[in-house]
């Protein structure tokens, strides 16, 4: 009894002492600032005879960016502004990492392993194989994602991307889905493991499950680098040469809204079968736009980010640079153990209308999208003997030229059909492993995993056979 009233009096105490720091006018000041505060919002909501509405800053801009006409292009507009930024400006730094790391480092490297007489198996297993793999994921991955994550994470700072969830809202309720699995696609682009811990965003479970599956046809900017080559070899030699830039570049954006039409039509699925309900209601508090924070958003960009995917990237290339050496140097029977899987799985490829060299790419490539063409470029030119072409077997490299790229997939029996449906397998196949693994942390689940996994590849099977039926009926 004494203690609580010892308690009560100390509480009373420090309360008196307060009230005379804070002043004898507390509660002047707080009923002025509530009066304000209730002049201020009815300027803004409520109409008086003769006069018109007072709206901010903030009031105007919305009327724009969440327009119902306005909204869509806008925001189509800025994403195309994002992606030409992060390609156009990923190119020149990726030229100098790959100078340094591939034409420069990896010489010297094999120098050094022939100075102290490594094997050389051991050296082609370290160098040609671990190391280079690693070279090619930091000189593809590291400047794109460099670029985009901090113009993603400025108009996130800035208060657009809430926006571009209130926009897409209605569309995905409308398959069951939530509207911040937007913000989710949107980072996908960049990334998709990234857009995978960005669905944290989604409260409820069944529809953040939604999202994360669905992620994966986010064109990451691993993937890029092979619509824009493949594209510009096959579809856009098509056509007159004043228009090949044109049309190449609307044939990736293209698959990137087709992208965008899969996790929409894929979320439709899901909801309505192995996640099925309703899209919970989606209460969205506009933020108000405020200056981006620079140095804020370098370091959430850049350490949070960058480093993070790149770092386990890395961790998985280099055992598939490992394994890609292996396969093309491990010979049975005088044969490559990359050759006897091509000639095996040719016949089934061709009714997809890929080939072998497709399947082995994206199978021992599944660490890393970024090394796709160049484990293509290696496969055709082993396969077919080509000699003078590359650094060796199993020694991973690309061509300046894409004409020149063009003749070696062309000799390897490509053609237009082959190209557009490696524009379409590229954009629905199994996710790489950094997004497996980033998924699985995730989910904790073995189960959705897999579905995250072998969902997109039965997908992408789907409609390149579709495709190439139609195809070969029509030609034929």
């Amino acid at each position: 009894m004494n203690n609580n009233l010892y308690r009560r009096e100390a509480i009373i105490a420090e309360a008196n002492k307060l009230r005379w720091e804070l002043g004898e006018n507390l509660h002047d000041i707080l009923m002025e600032n509530i009066y304000e505060n209730a002049t201020e919002i009815a300027k803004k909501t409520v109409r008086y005879p003769d006069t018109k509405l007072v709206f901010g800053f903030d009031r105007q801009l919305d009327k724009i960016l969440t327009s119902k006409y306005l909204g869509f292009p806008i925001m189509f507009l800025l994403l195309g502004i994002v992606f030409w930024l992060t390609i156009q400006g990923a190119n020149y730094p990726s030229s100098l990492l790959s100078e340094l790391l591939v034409d420069k480092l990896h010489p010297l490297l094999k120098d050094f392993a022939l100075s102290i007489s490594l094997p050389w198996w051991l050296t082609g297993v370290l160098v040609d194989g671990a190391y280079l793999a690693m070279a090619w994921v930091v000189s593809v991955m590291l400047p794109p994602m460099a670029i985009f994550f901090p113009l993603y994470t400025l108009l996130e700072d800035f208060g657009y991307l809430p926006r571009v969830a209130f926009n897409m809202d209605p569309l995905y309720k409308k398959v069951g889905a939530h509207g911040r699995q937007a913000l989710t696609m949107a980072m996908g682009f960049g990334c998709n493991a990234a857009g995978v811990i960005a669905s944290r965003v989604i409260d409820s479970p069944r529809e953040r499950l939604i999202a994360i599956i669905t992620n994966n046809f986010s064109l990451c900017n691993g993937r890029w680098p092979t619509q824009i080559l493949i594209a510009t070899v096959f579809i856009g030699s098509t056509v007159p040469a004043y228009l090949a830039g044109v049309v190449s570049a609307a044939a990736v954006v293209f698959i990137a809204i087709l992208g965008i039409a899969f996790s929409l039509l894929v979320s439709w699925f899901l909801s309505r079968t192995m996640l099925k309900g309703e899209a919970s209601a989606f209460s969205l508090e506009l933020p108000p736009y405020r200056p981006p924070r620079i140095l804020q958003t370098l370091y959430t960009s850049l350490i949070d980010r960058t480093i993070f995917v790149l770092w386990r990237a890395i961790v998985f290339a280099v055992p598939a640079g490992m394994l890609i050496w292996l396969v093309a140097n491990v010979h049975i029977d005088g044969v490559s153990l990359a050759n006897h899987f091509i000639r095996l799985v040719n016949p089934v490829a061709f009714i997809f209308g890929l080939n072998g060299v497709i399947f082995l790419a994206y199978i021992i490539a599944i660490p890393a999208n970024e090394i796709v063409i160049p484990t293509i470029l290696m496969l055709t030119v082993a396969n077919l003997g080509i000699q003078g072409v590359g650094a060796g077997s199993g020694v991973l490299f690309e061509l300046e030229s894409a004409n020149d790229v063009a003749a070696i997939l062309q000799a390897g029996g490509w053609n237009l059909l082959t190209g557009i449906n490696l524009m379409l397998f590229s954009l629905l196949h199994n996710p790489c492993s950094t997004t497996i693994f980033t998924i699985y942390k995730e989910t904790k689940s073995l189960k959705w995993t897999l579905v995250s996994t072998f969902l997109p590849i039965v997908l992408g099977l789907a409609i390149t056979f579709f495709v190439t039926q139609i195809w070969r009926l029509l030609v034929n």
